[in-house]
């Protein structure tokens, strides 16, 4: 890891403002708190001196500004194949399968995508969560944004705050939606069950997006947009319909199946043992380029398969 020293003069239409806010506005690649943590700690200093953050620039101070990037992460770097969708000095998308552990935690200390990660690209070491600035579920399969630069990560972390990166979902869920609709529920932790969360009325607000792509007999395929994301909420929001997705260990209840349902379909539905959920889109403005990036992967092998045999399934029972 190394330092990065940048130099400027307080602009003179900034006179007058805290020097906090100067600095916002100078270095908006880091975020606030990060400028005042290296201003107290003498990263920071204005014509060779120190100043606290509320003192007020009166413009053309000359700024010095050491970034040292300290350690942030504590896992040990592990060789991993990762499906590398995109990758430049300051993005990297990742195609997540499922059953990988996106962060260290509990019973999962190595093999996690962040040990990977590590791995593939070390400078990501410096920054917070080795760069993870969303997640995906350990069973949900998909798309994952990392960034690989601190300016990258600061402006990432503003555009999901902001709501513009689009991700969007594909979702297999119990029962036939008639169309469909925006549930818009707060989500907090489950009061009783602390490893689950439940829509909760004093819960952060939480909007969900979906339209069906395809009906089948008990089950419908829909197309899913996150508004905000709060920790599993397309999980939370349709099993709070009656709709969870198929598959759910933590919300889906016990397994129904359609009168007369085929043999394959049983087996099929027994053996599916995570939430048919799949990130099957992101789209973004570059943070630091300003380019309009989007990617896309289809489900894997076992979301498809599941299609199927629902597709077989209900063409089964229209023919009798």
């Amino acid at each position: 890891m190394t330092s990065e020293q940048q130099i400027k003069d307080v602009p003179l239409e900034l006179a007058g403002l805290r020097l906090d806010q100067a600095l916002a506005r100078m270095f908006p690649e880091y975020s606030r708190s990060r400028l005042k943590e290296w201003l107290l700690a003498g990263n920071i200093t204005i014509d060779g001196g120190t100043r606290r953050p509320r003192d007020a620039v009166v413009g053309g101070e000359t700024v010095a500004l050491t970034a040292e990037p300290e350690a942030q992460v504590f896992a040990e770097p592990e060789p991993m194949t990762l499906d590398v969708v995109f990758e430049d000095e300051h993005l990297l998308v990742i195609n997540k399968p499922a059953g990988l552990v996106v962060h260290p935690g509990a019973g999962n200390a190595a093999g996690t995508l962040m040990n990977g990660l590590l791995h593939h690209a070390p400078v990501l070491e410096s920054l917070p969560r080795a760069g993870i600035v969303h997640r995906i579920d350990k069973d949900t399969s998909g798309l994952l944004l990392v960034a690989k630069s601190l300016p990258a990560h600061t402006a990432l972390v503003r555009l999901l705050a902001d709501r513009e990166i689009a991700r969007h979902y594909l979702a297999v869920c119990n029962g036939v939606l008639t169309g469909g609709g925006t549930i818009r529920e707060p989500i907090g932790r489950h009061p009783v069950d602390r490893k689950r969360m439940s829509v909760q009325q004093d819960g952060k607000p939480a909007v969900t997006h979906y339209t069906v792509i395809e009906r089948f007999r008990a089950f419908t395929y829909v197309s899913v947009k996150l508004e905000t994301g709060r920790t599993h909420q397309i999980r939370v929001h349709f099993a709070w319909r009656r709709h969870a997705l198929v598959g759910d260990p933590v919300y889906g209840g016990r397994l129904a199946l359609p009168p007369g349902a085929t043999d394959d379909l049983i087996d099929a539905l027994r053996r599916f043992k995570r939430q048919a959920l799949h990130a099957t889109r992101l789209a973004l403005t570059h943070p630091i380029t300003g380019e309009a990036l989007a990617f896309e992967v289809p489900p894997p092998r076992d979301f498809l398969d599941l299609l199927e045999v629902l597709r077989a399934d209900a063409a089964s029972a229209a023919n009798g």
